[in-house]
């Protein structure tokens, strides 16, 4: 597999095409942004943490017949996936009151939500990533009614999956992001499923072991990242 030209470099990836059609590598950087990229730093190792993690999980998810983009681990900072276009819709499933959702209803962070949330989010980084709704979206045209319903239906159906996958690891999924896009007229999950997509407590301390350590200066960030690691990604 040959790695060609850069195609697009976010804050946490770079994208590349190859000598592959409708293939592309993703890195996994070590660079670390919070707020809307308004704090930024570097998390050692965060890269390597991410990728085997994502590929873990988007193996997971294949047997559970959930299509991703995921097709191979390169090396421990890349992967190699099918190319998207990407829905400009960032898809939130919590399942415990934290972050945003604690601000917005007063309910106290750790509060357990008895049914699933779905909340959808505009992407765009110079708006802030504003939540928006089903009607936003048809305005908006960024996807049609079905494509919307699949997107949804879907993300509870991963939610299903990965609660009970990584309460086995003692981890608490509290919500997590979730990218989609189109190859062709398939829709299939993308970007990646780390530490710095989903908030992951300890399912008996809670402890935060996720990029909240770094969004809230808590310290340790790197050690919560190896840990999420160490208890995740099947050990060679």
């Amino acid at each position: 597999m040959e790695k060609r030209d850069k195609i697009y470099e976010g804050k946490a990836k770079i994208v590349y095409t190859t000598d592959k059609p409708g293939l592309v590598i993703q890195y996994f950087k070590d660079d670390a942004t919070a707020f809307n990229a308004e704090k930024r730093g570097t998390i050692v190792g965060k890269g390597v943490v991410n990728n085997r993690m994502s590929a873990t999980i988007f193996e997971r998810l294949g047997k559970a017949r959930i299509p991703t983009h995921f097709m191979a681990t390169l090396s421990d900072r890349e992967m190699l996936c099918r190319r998207l276009d990407i829905i400009k819709i960032e898809t939130i499933v919590r399942n415990v009151v934290a972050g945003s959702l604690a601000k917005r209803t007063g309910l106290p962070e750790g509060t357990a939500i008895r049914q699933p949330i779905v909340e959808l989010y505009l992407k765009s980084d110079p708006l802030g990533d504003p939540m928006i709704n089903d009607d936003h979206v048809r305005m908006l045209k960024l996807a049609m009614p079905r494509e919307l319903a699949w997107i949804k239906r879907t993300a509870l159906r991963i939610n299903t999956v990965l609660v009970p996958y990584l309460r086995k690891k003692q981890l608490l999924l509290v919500d997590f992001k979730l990218e989609f896009g189109r190859a062709g007229k398939t829709l299939l999950l993308g970007d990646e499923i780390s530490p710095d997509t989903c908030r992951l407590w300890d399912a008996t301390t809670r402890e935060k072991l996720d990029k909240d350590r770094f969004r809230r200066d808590l310290g340790g960030v790197e050690e919560a990242y190896q840990e999420v690691y160490r208890r995740v990604v099947p050990q060679q």
